[in-house]
């Protein structure tokens, strides 16, 4: 098929226009090209098909240089320039050689033979760009998009694997801080906080975009809250439910962990943390209170949060990245507890 388009088709294409042109200008002037010399006719077919295949090649050659550009970039002014270079190139060709055979031919060039032989090529070039490239620039259209969107996504993704990584250094610090004291009061447990310890980090190092069942967000929010009890005051009035109608629903890993480690960080007063997770038709709500010391202390509070990695700015992106338009984040201090809410849309 290949073959066909470059050797066959440019003589097809150039003899389809000088057939046009002569029913044109033979019909009007009620002249039969067939009864003069086959030698005229043998020249002008000559001709004809010699301007096919130059044309063809010309646009060849035009195509792939706006093939490179395509590939970038498409646009509005991309497609006229090429367009523009089409008529020109055509409008070329013809005049360096059809006008110049017509003009030595039969009566000679008449305006009604110019016009034509300008007029009638272009129609059937434009026709033909139209059917070849049409299909060029919608690949060229739907591969830059996919381009954007790939490089859109990457960028994402590398956000939010910044966002979660920042979340690391803190929880090592605690944890490794817990296990240090310890060690030099009880080797046991010690080595029990460990184990939870390595448990933490895996998941954490291992799940990193991918959506886990909220069993395991669970079961990882519990490890983690029971290694944080070691190193709390014992005035820690704890309280944890975790809804058990959750179970096989698909989450975002370590979306609730900032919330639960900062009302550690941050707990003080009579000591107070309410933890808790449920389903709500088809919504989930996860939410943390914590009691906070005084009012310099709150605002001592906020501003950390904001500061630091684990910081509400940082999960907020996180949210908004994950879950665009399918959640709510709020935080709110009423009298000596400071609220935060996470509700996430399950469906």
């Amino acid at each position: 098929m290949k073959r066909f388009w470059k050797y066959v088709f440019p003589g097809l294409f150039g003899l389809l226009i000088y057939i046009t042109v002569r029913v044109l200008n033979d019909t009007l002037s009620h002249f039969r090209f067939w009864k003069r010399a086959w030698s005229t006719t043998a020249i002008e077919l000559l001709f004809v098909v010699a301007a096919g295949y130059i044309t063809m090649y010309a646009f060849g050659k035009l195509f792939q240089r706006f093939d490179k550009k395509l590939q970038h970039n498409i646009d509005f002014k991309i497609v006229l320039q090429e367009l523009t270079w089409v008529v020109l190139i055509i409008t070329a060709i013809n005049n360096a050689i059809i006008t110049p055979m017509v003009a030595l031919t039969d009566d000679g060039l008449s305006w009604g033979d110019f016009a034509n032989i300008n007029i009638i090529p272009l129609l059937y070039c434009l026709v033909y760009y139209a059917v070849v490239r049409s299909n060029k620039l919608l690949h060229a259209y739907v591969n830059n998009r996919l381009l954007l969107e790939k490089i859109t996504n990457d960028h994402l993704q590398t956000e939010l694997k910044f966002l979660k990584a920042q979340y690391h250094p803190h929880f090592l610090f605690n944890a490794l801080n817990t296990v240090y004291f310890q060690m030099d009061e009880n080797i046991a447990e010690a080595k029990k906080s460990i184990e939870k310890f390595s448990e933490l980090l895996r998941y954490q190092l291992y799940d990193q975009q991918q959506m886990v069942p909220i069993s395991r967000e669970f079961h990882y929010l519990q490890n983690f809250i029971e290694l944080q009890q070691i190193r709390s005051s014992d005035k820690l009035k704890l309280q944890v439910h975790f809804d058990s109608s959750l179970n096989g629903e698909q989450v975002y890993p370590l979306l609730f962990l900032p919330l639960v480690e900062n009302a550690f960080k941050y707990t003080g007063g009579d000591y107070r943390i309410t933890i808790e997770a449920n389903k709500e038709n088809d919504q989930l709500r996860f939410a943390v209170a914590n009691s906070v010391p005084a009012e310099t202390s709150w605002i001592k509070q906020t501003s950390d949060q904001t500061r630091n990695g684990i910081g509400l700015e940082n999960l907020k992106r996180r949210l908004d990245l994950l879950y665009p338009g399918k959640h709510t984040f709020t935080t709110t201090k009423k009298d000596d507890t400071f609220f935060a809410e996470i509700q996430l849309q399950l469906s």
